[in-house]
């Protein structure tokens, strides 16, 4: 045992204040070591030693004996002997009604009033004046109620609580009518714990005031000895054992009645208890209806499944017709979750939402695939419908507008464009796929990875059926590959031919199936195609499935470009119609018209174009140029096109079309400009004007555009674009030869077949001519004729005027060799003439002298017999004599080197 310590000390009382049998928390120090320990308890000078429950050094817990008013709480230990206190504990009597049980001894003097008046007891009135079921204080001189005031207000109605008639409003207003609400809660809270209390039975009683009970036994048992040891004969005892069962029988008929009251209020009470008890049960269907209308589910489940876990089993009549009722109830809401998953369209959270409501009422069967194959059916329905429903406007349209191919159709009685009825159609079916097969996709993962089933309960046990994996792949694949055949049948039907007639029809029959939508439209067609592939693609399909949709963008993709090609080549051979023959010249291609800008528009935008929609891939997507046949076929067309506009040019110089009153007007300008332009009355300008610009125009086209887009085209990715220059360019360079010796003919053949006739008009005799005076008038008139084609050629296209001169002078050289080597016999003066003409023609297209030129002048002279000194000196005067009087006719012919000599030497 440990030493002795300091006395037990009482710090804190918990309640401060009670009844007898109260319990109360006592704190401290040194409350003793243990149970043992502690010898002794004192409150309000009552022994509790009996009732105590040590815990602590520091803490016991003891219930209050019948200690009346203000008293110390005092531990008494062994080892520290008698403590003290600094609280204390108040103790007091709680009015006792007399249907209540009690601890102590009442005295009811004042409270049983006898009344004998009809020769026989009735039942006691008893006052409850003094009794506060609330728990209230009083509240002083506050102004009450009167009876008389109360009696108007409530007729027919009570405050006493003993009557049937009691009204609660009477009571408050009678008695709390100046209480505050929380005052008013507290004491709603006292009465419940008294209702609880009371409905605990004897047994709590007997607990809660087991010190007063053992007092009263001792009490007894020390009577029943004192007045066994007082009896010798045991008479008196027999005797008050008969006048106590008499006095409990008189008691039993005094209290007949109220005790029935008593029995019939527990009964009632007890069935309340079992109401408020078991009232979860009863709401029950109530509360269903209420949380199905207000959408609630959870909560509906929840309450299901308590109410079955606790009542599914009961043998509880009552009970078990309650629960048939809410198995009705839940049946019905089975069956409205049902309907609601079978309703489409609907998101994939509430998809999900109901299956898992459905599995958590244990529905029959699987409503999660039940659902799967519902939206699979529902989705190839719509599918087909769009297809229906657009080829019957496709043929409503035929019937009212003709037959109208796919190409930009205007709506009847307006100049608005009407979207034809294809790409109508493939918008709205990308979008639906798009919009409701990743729902499926998804919802059938969230399936086979168990998510959609409740693990609440550990009963359920989730396992993938592998049957029902590959039936599912097959619904994605059927749907995907309806999709695919869909599109094909509008767009690609000969990609379809392998499929048996019977299944093909299916798939409808487009009116414009063999007719192509025109390369404005196509590409929104493939845009809204590859949107709709990628966004499938990123769903991790399966492999037949993703093969599906990859093969069909890359279908409609090349399709597009092929189409595109074509309709650009279709384009570029057109463009002879929108020539206007006005020529615009600049430093670097010289002078062109506006169709090779024209062509080179077409061609950029296209490939642009096709650029931006077909060949630049998106994630996931195969290289377009992946495929041999596709690069095949597209350098087939790249070069078709770039060699489409020289059959233009071609046309144009040698068998244009009338120019239309737009370009008439468009034209004004150039003819204006040149008065001596013969224009027919068409708008087509003369054969060799036509040559020359459409030469322009084919050099510009060879030397500059060419070069240019194979540059872009090879830089947007199409390959083999060098061989398609190539080829290009050869079918360029034999336009560009072609024209050119259309044109120096056209240009030469003049010059050349008046040149004769001049010569010898006024019968002009080498023989018999006089002496020379100069230079004749038809060597001028070549010389002229030359300057004109000379200057022709340089408003046109300075580039081409060494090359055209060139060829021109050739021709003019053989027919004046020609023509002298055809002479037989001069006189001294014929000589002398003609030398100084071919000397003459020949010093004056010095510059443009070819090899073969200055052969043909060279045999000329070779010709001419041969003269002398002085004879030579005169011929030089009249070259000199006529250079100076053509001075500025023969400066196109003069290099400007040459032309600064010429000026030096005149001056």
């Amino acid at each position: 045992m440990p030493g002795r310590s300091a006395p037990p000390l009482v710090t804190g009382v918990s309640p401060k204040e009670g009844p007898p049998g109260t319990r109360i928390t006592i704190r401290g120090e040194n409350l003793g070591y243990d149970t043992n320990d502690l010898i002794g308890l004192k409150i309000c000078g009552v022994d509790c030693l009996l009732s105590s429950e040590w815990k602590s050094p520091s803490k016991i817990i003891a219930r209050t004996g019948p200690g009346k008013g203000k008293g110390d709480v005092i531990v008494i230990t062994k080892s520290s002997g008698q403590g003290s206190c600094t609280v204390g504990f108040k103790g007091y009597f709680v009015q006792i009604g007399p249907l209540q049980e009690s601890a102590i001894w009442i005295d009811e003097s004042q409270n049983v009033i006898s009344n004998m008046r009809h020769g026989r007891p009735q039942s006691p009135i008893f006052s409850k004046e003094d009794e506060d079921p609330l728990g209230i204080s009083d509240e002083g001189s506050h102004a009450k109620f009167t009876e008389e005031e109360l009696a108007e207000i409530f007729s027919e109605c009570s405050g006493n609580m003993s009557l049937e008639n009691f009204s609660p409003a009477w009571y408050l207003l009678e008695n709390h009518h100046n209480t505050g609400f929380e005052d008013l809660k507290a004491g709603l809270a006292h009465m419940k714990r008294r209702a609880t209390q009371r409905s605990e039975g004897p047994i709590a009683f007997v607990k809660s005031n087991l010190s007063s009970t053992l007092d009263c036994v001792d009490s007894l048992e020390a009577m029943y000895e004192k007045y066994c040891s007082d009896d010798i004969r045991g008479q008196s005892i027999n005797s008050y054992a008969v006048l106590l069962m008499q006095a409990k029988s008189c008691a039993d008929g005094l209290f007949q009645e109220v005790l029935g009251r008593k029995d019939k209020a527990d009964s009632t009470r007890n069935a309340l208890n079992v109401l408020q008890r078991f009232k979860f049960l009863f709401y029950l269907p109530l509360n269903i209806e209420r949380n199905i209308q207000k959408g609630d589910y959870n909560l509906v489940i929840n309450d299901y499944v308590r109410a079955r876990s606790l009542f599914a089993d009961t043998q509880v009549q009552v009970f078990r017709k309650v629960y048939t009722e809410v198995e009705s109830r839940v049946n019905s809401f089975r069956e409205m979750l049902q309907s609601k998953l079978y309703e489409l369209p609907n998101t994939l959270e509430e998809q999900k939402k109901l299956i898992r409501y459905l599995n958590n009422l244990e529905c029959p069967g699987d409503p999660a695939w039940e659902c799967l194959i519902n939206q699979q059916k529902w989705l190839l329905n719509i599918l087909h419908q769009c297809k229906d429903q657009h080829i019957e406007e496709e043929m409503r349209c035929v019937q009212t507008e003709g037959d109208v191919p796919g190409n930009l159709l205007r709506s009847p009685g307006n100049n608005k464009f009407r979207t034809p009825q294809k790409v109508s159609f493939i918008e709205e079916l990308t979008e639906l796929v798009t919009d409701n097969f990743p729902d499926l996709w998804k919802l059938g993962q969230a399936f086979f990875s168990g998510s959609l089933f409740t693990k609440e309960s550990g009963e359920k046990n989730f396992k993938v059926d592998a049957a029902k994996h590959s039936k599912f792949k097959q619904m994605i694949t059927g749907i995907i590959a309806v999709f695919a055949n869909l599109v094909r049948t509008a767009f690609l039907p000969e990609s379809l031919e392998n499929i048996a007639g019977q299944e093909r029809a299916q798939y409808g029959v487009w009116h414009s199936a063999k007719q192509d939508i025109s390369g404005a439209w196509l590409p929104i067609c493939v845009r809204y195609i590859r949107n709709c592939v990628s966004s499938l693609t990123q769903l991790d399909l399966p492999g037949d499935s993703s093969s599906l949709v990859t093969d069909l963008a890359l279908d409609m993709r090349t399709n597009c470009m092929f189409t595109l090609l074509k309709q650009a080549i279709a384009d570029v051979q057109q463009l002879h119609t929108k020539e206007t023959w006005m020529v615009e010249t600049d430093d670097e291609s010289g002078g062109t018209t506006q169709l090779p800008a024209l062509f080179e528009n077409i061609v950029n935008e296209t490939i642009q174009h096709l650029h931006e929609v077909v060949v630049q891939n998106k994630p996931g997507e195969p290289e377009i140029f992946s495929q041999r046949i596709v690069q095949k076929d597209a350098t087939i067309l790249c070069t078709q096109l770039l060699q489409a506009f020289a059959p233009c040019l071609n046309c144009l110089a040698f068998t244009p079309p009338p120019v239309t009153n737009t370009n008439k007007r468009m034209s004004r300008p150039n003819r204006s400009s040149d008065p001596n332009v013969d224009v027919s009355e068409e708008g087509i300008l003369p054969l060799d004007k036509r040559l020359i610009i459409m030469l322009s125009n084919c050099n510009h086209t060879m030397e500059r555009v060419l070069p240019r887009l194979v540059e872009n085209l090879n830089k947007l990715g199409y390959v083999e674009m060098n061989k398609a220059l190539k080829t290009a360019e050869s079918t360029y360079q034999e336009l560009d030869d072609k024209l050119f010796e259309a044109y120096v003919e056209e240009k030469s053949n003049p010059i050349v077949g008046t040149m004769e006739q001049n010569m010898y008009s006024g019968k002009f005799d080498w023989r018999t001519c006089k002496k020379p005076y100069g230079v004749r008038n038809y060597l001028k008139e070549v010389i002229m004729q030359m300057i004109e084609v000379h200057a022709e050629v340089f408003a046109v296209s300075p580039a081409f005027v060494t090359r055209v001169t060139k060829n021109v002078i050739e021709a003019v050289a053989e027919e004046m060799s020609r023509l002298v080597e055809c002479i037989t016999e001069f006189s001294p003066n014929g000589v002398l003439q003609a030398r100084l003409e071919v000397l003459a023609l020949q010093q004056t297209v010095q510059l443009y002298q070819t090899p073969h030129a200055s052969e043909c002048f060279q045999e000329a002279l070779d010709a001419l017999p041969a003269i002398k000194q002085d004879d030579k000196r005169i011929v030089e005067e009249f070259l000199n004599k006529f250079k100076s009087q053509m001075k500025v006719q023969l400066m196109c012919f003069y290099s400007d080197s040459l032309l600064c000599d010429r000026n030096s030497s005149n001056a």
